[in-house]
């Protein structure tokens, strides 16, 4: 008991009566009673884990039944692949006038201007 009232001296706000101190330790451990009886249902937490087990053991069911109608495919021969050939589009030939390259323009009738750094900065 006496190291409550010594607490509650030390918790004693400076302009207030005596028995503010003991007020102010009764509020803290309410308020840490409260907290430690809460339930996690208070902070949606007990919903939210409800439906994330919901979609769990839905997905389990998924995958036991992917499981289960593999094991019942019937299993290629030995030798034989399942692998898949594309089939390429037929090949058109162009005619003779039409190039399979884009035409390639002449060249610039006059040189573009150069700017000449050095000498410019003489100037």
């Amino acid at each position: 008991m006496e190291q409550v009232q010594e607490l509650a001296t030390r918790l004693v706000i400076p302009g207030l009566p005596a028995w503010s101190g003991l007020g102010v330790l009764l509020v803290l451990a309410l308020f840490a009673l409260a907290w430690l009886c809460m339930p996690f249902s208070v902070f949606g937490l007990k919903s939210r884990m409800e439906m994330m087990e919901a979609q769990l053991e839905d997905i389990q069911g998924e995958i036991r039944a992917l499981a289960m109608r593999l094991a019942e495919m019937p299993r290629p021969a030995p030798g034989v692949s399942n692998d898949y050939f594309e089939i390429q589009p037929p090949r058109r030939e162009l005619p003779p006038e039409v190039s399979a390259h884009p035409p390639v323009p002449p060249p610039a009738a006059r040189p573009e201007p150069r700017l000449d750094w050095p000498s410019a900065a003489r100037r």
